[in-house]
């Protein structure tokens, strides 16, 4: 009965989570991009800092009305929020946030494996909402998402390869078990492969081309109106907690502190995370979208090739110490 209700509370830490951190990360890109960008709107609405902006921001979608294209694939075009969000909660069940078994919604012997192919399923949800708007902007849209998919997926598993093979494990909690700061350096390079890769796959600024709305009006989603539209930036919020929660786990230790202070334990993960998410806001306000040439190259002729080369020096640091 006690492994039913900690199993049970663990879900529920989760779900709470799942809710809260990308409210977090959406309120904190309001005022980092405000302060940036010199946009007044997100300073002052509410009173005090702007507090009221996502308040306003969830009644507003909450009063749109829920439009359904008449030709559009109605079933198909319902559920793609629904497969594009879910999928980061089964992959925070999956991050560990602190040492022992504890602090994990669920151990996963294969936790890379799992967690790169369930965020490769919640990219279908873009292609859903495309597909079925029956709109030729909207499927241009997915299209280009298809594209950033094929094109950034191998570049990040292979990635997150060159750090299971020094860890010598493909579990998430084993990884952070034999992490060692000497790593930092041996493991940059992949740490920024695996980073980059995640946002074109999140399709974050400036790998922005589905959403472009100075092109295709804003890509798969243009025919989203209300809640259904609301889920989709949740889960774009959702993904950018999910990689950089990943990013902290693989390759900055998770919830090790420095010089041995492993002490805060889980505040460890929770303030690397939100470093890393804040670096997502920064490059969104500094760097311009890329054309859908850069992108492809970006991705194969330096992505790919640095990623193969962390593997090699991986396994030769490997060979090397045993």
């Amino acid at each position: 009965m006690n492994d039913v209700l900690d199993v049970a509370l663990r879900l529920v830490i989760v779900f709470v989570a799942f809710l809260v951190l990308p409210l977090v990360v959406g309120q904190t890109e309001h005022k980092v991009m405000a302060h940036m960008q010199g946009r007044l709107g997100p300073m002052y609405a509410g009173g005090f800092h702007g507090w009221a902006q996502l308040v306003a921001d969830g009644v507003k979608f909450a009063q749109k009305e829920d439009v359904v294209p008449a030709d559009a694939d109605r079933r198909v075009f319902q559920i793609a929020p629904a497969v594009a969000l879910l999928p980061y909660l089964l992959v925070l069940l999956a991050i560990p946030v602190g040492p022992g078994d504890g602090a994990v919604g669920q151990v996963i012997d294969a936790g890379i494996f799992f967690v790169l192919a369930v965020m490769g399923v919640g990219v279908l949800g873009a292609l859903m909402a495309g597909w079925a708007s029956a709109n030729k902007f909207s499927l241009l849209g997915g299209l280009r998402t298809a594209a950033q998919l094929l094109a950034y997926e191998l570049p990040m598993l292979l990635a997150a390869a060159s750090v299971a093979m020094a860890a010598g494990t493909v579990s998430l909690p084993g990884i952070l078990d034999a992490f060692e700061w000497w790593w930092l350096p041996w493991q940059i390079v992949g740490a920024v492969v695996f980073f980059v890769a995640g946002l074109a796959e999140l399709q974050r600024p400036p790998f922005d081309m589905p959403v472009a709305d100075s092109e295709i009006i804003f890509g798969a989603y243009t025919e989203y109106t209300g809640l259904r539209f609301a889920l989709f930036l949740l889960a774009e919020y959702a993904g950018i907690v999910v990689l950089c929660g990943l990013t902290t786990v693989l390759f900055l230790g998770g919830w090790h502190g420095p010089w041995g202070a492993d002490g805060l334990g889980w505040v460890w993960t929770l303030l690397k995370t939100a470093v890393l998410a804040f670096i997502v806001i920064w490059l969104r306000v500094t760097y311009p979208r890329l054309r859908e040439d850069q992108l492809q190259k970006l991705a194969w002729t330096t992505l790919v090739p640095l990623a193969l080369a962390q593997i090699a020096l991986t396994g030769i640091v490997k060979v090397a110490i045993n």
